[in-house]
C-alpha cells in the first residue's frame, strides 16, 4: 500500500476508512463481534484525529494515522530487561502479537489469565460487561478515535480477573522486533472486591504501537500499574488506560518514558465510589528534536470524598519537545473531592519545549482542587555549589535531573521498582 499523507484533499473519514481497512476485524463470539462493530461505526464517525482537534493541537497525530507506518530501526540493547529481578509472572509479545515460547505459564495465584482470543470467542464471558465499555465511556466528552479503532480491531490481549490478593505482579513485556510492525493490543483487567493486583508492562511493541487497557477496580479492591516505555529511538506509541474505581478503591499508574519518535498516552479515569484514590504521574527524558512526549489526562469525579493526583515531569533537550494536557472535572454530587495536578518541564537547553494545558471544571462546592504548571533551566547556583565541592559538573547536573524527577517517581509504592526506575534513568543519563 502506498503512504498516506494527510493533506487538504484528503479528509478525515476518508484516512480513517483507509486506516481501518488496513486491519482485518477478528471474528469471535457474536458479543465481541457486535462490540467490535459499534467501535469501528464510532471510529468511522469520529474520524482520524488531526492538529485541529483540541486535544491533539500540540501534537501532530500524522505517525499514527499513515499507512503504512514508517519504518522504525530495531534498537541494539545490551541492558537486562525491565523488571528481570522482580519475582513475577513473564508474559512476552512479539510485535504485538503473544509468543507462549517466551512466557511463563499464564497462572497467578489469585487471577484467571486468558487470551482476548480465547475470552472473546466464547458464547458466555465476563468481559462481555467490560470489554469496550469503558473506552466507549471514555469517548465523552473527548473524542479519541485511536482508541476506538483498537477495540474494533485489536485481536491479541489478555483478559484478567483478580479475585483475591496477588503475591507476584504480572509482567507484560512488549518487543518489538520488525521494522514494519504495527500491532494493536487490547488487555481487559477486573479487579474484585477486596482483590490486589500490580502490572508491570516494558518495552517498545512495535514500529508503531496501539494499546488499550481496561481496569474495572470494584469495592476495596487495589490496582498498581509500572509502565516503561522501550529505549527504540524510532518508535511510535500511543496508549489508553480507561479505568473505572468503585468504593474505597485505590488506582495508581506510572510511566517512564525515554527516547521515540512520538508518545502518546492517554489516561482516561472514572470515580463512581465514595471515598476512592487515583495516581496518575510521569517521568520522562527527551533528547533530540525527533522526540515528542504526550501525556494527556481525564479525571472524572463522580462520587464523594474521592481524591486524585496527577504528577509529571519532563527533561527535555536538544530540541525534544514534551506535552502535558490534564484535566479534572468535578460533578455537582462528588462534595469533598480532593485533586491535585502538577506538570513541570525542565529544559536543558534553549531549543526544546514543554507545552501544558491544565484544566479545572468544578461543579460542587466543598472541593479542594489545585494545579500548577513551571517550566525552567537547571539551577545554575544548585550547579555551582556542587561543582565547588568537588562534584564533576556533568554528575552535578545527573543529580539535580535525578532529583526533579523523583516526585514523581515516588508516586511507586514499592522501593524495588522505583530502584530500578531511577538506576535506569541513571544510565540512560551516563550514557547520553
Amino acid at each position: 500500500r502506498g503512504c498516506l499523507k494527510m493533506n487538504s484533499l484528503i479528509g478525515k473519514n476518508e484516512i480513517s476508512d483507509t486506516l481501518a481497512d488496513f486491519f482485518i476485524q477478528p471474528n469471535g463470539a457474536t458479543w465481541a463481534n457486535n462490540i467490535r462493530s459499534e467501535a469501528l461505526v464510532a471510529f468511522n464517525d469520529f474520524g482520524v484525529p488531526t492538529k485541529r482537534d483540541e486535544y491533539w493541537k500540540y501534537t501532530n497525530p500524522q505517525k499514527l494515522t499513515m499507512i503504512p507506518t514508517e519504518p522504525a530501526a530495531l534498537f541494539s540493547n545490551d541492558e537486562p530487561p525491565m523488571f528481570e529481578s522482580i519475582d513475577r509472572v513473564k508474559i512476552v509479545f512479539v510485535d504485538g502479537i503473544l509468543d507462549l515460547s517466551q512466557s511463563d505459564d499464564l497462572i497467578l495465584e489469585g487471577a484467571t489469565i486468558e487470551t482476548l482470543v480465547d475470552a472473546t470467542s466464547k458464547d458466555i464471558h465476563w468481559a462481555k460487561d467490560l470489554f469496550g465499555s469503558l473506552e466507549k465511556n471514555g469517548q465523552k466528552p473527548v473524542k479519541r478515535p485511536l482508541a476506538a479503532l483498537n477495540t474494533a480491531m485489536a485481536a491479541e490481549g489478555l483478559v484478567i480477573r483478580i479475585t483475591d490478593k496477588c503475591k507476584k505482579p504480572l509482567a507484560i513485556r512488549y518487543i518489538h522486533n520488525s521494522e514494519t510492525s504495527d500491532a494493536l493490543v487490547h488487555n481487559i483487567i477486573k479487579i474484585e472486591s477486596n482483590a490486589q493486583f500490580t502490572l508491570l508492562e516494558s518495552g517498545a511493541g512495535a514500529a508503531r504501537f496501539n494499546s488499550v487497557l481496561e481496569v474495572d477496580v470494584a469495592d476495596n479492591a487495589d490496582f498498581h500499574h509500572v509502565r516503561t516505555q522501550g529505549r527504540d529511538h524510532e518508535r511510535k506509541t500511543v496508549t489508553h488506560i480507561f479505568g473505572r474505581l468503585g468504593k474505597e478503591s485505590i488506582f495508581k499508574s506510572f510511566t517512564m518514558t525515554v527516547n521515540g519518535t512520538l508518545t502518546r498516552n492517554d489516561a482516561v479515569l472514572e470515580f463512581t465510589g465514595d471515598n476512592a484514590r487515583a495516581t496518575v504521574a510521569g517521568a520522562t527524558a527527551g533528547d533530540g528534536e525527533s522526540f515528542h512526549h504526550d501525556d494527556t489526562v481525564f479525571i472524572t469525579h463522580d462520587a464523594v470524598n474521592c481524591e486524585s493526583r496527577q504528577v509529571f515531569k519532563k527533561v527535555l533537550r536538544n530540541g525534544a519537545t514534551g506535552v502535558f494536557q490534564g484535566k479534572i472535572l468535578v460533578k455537582a454530587d462528588a462534595q469533598k473531592t480532593d485533586g491535585y495536578q502538577i506538570s513541570q518541564g525542565l529544559l536543558l537547553d534553549d531549543n526544546s519545549n514543554f507545552l501544558a494545558k491544565p484544566e479545572l471544571e468544578i461543579y460542587a462546592d466543598d472541593v479542594a482542587c489545585s494545579h500548577g504548571s513551571t517550566v525552567g533551566a537547571i539551577d545554575e547556583d544548585a550547579i555551582f555549589y556542587l561543582v565547588s565541592r568537588g562534584v564533576p559538573r556533568k554528575k552535578a547536573q545527573d543529580m539535580l535531573v535525578l532529583a526533579f524527577l523523583a516526585e514523581a517517581i515516588d508516586e511507586i509504592d514499592s522501593n524495588d521498582l522505583a530502584d530500578d526506575i531511577n538506576d535506569r534513568l541513571a544510565a540512560w543519563m551516563n550514557r547520553r
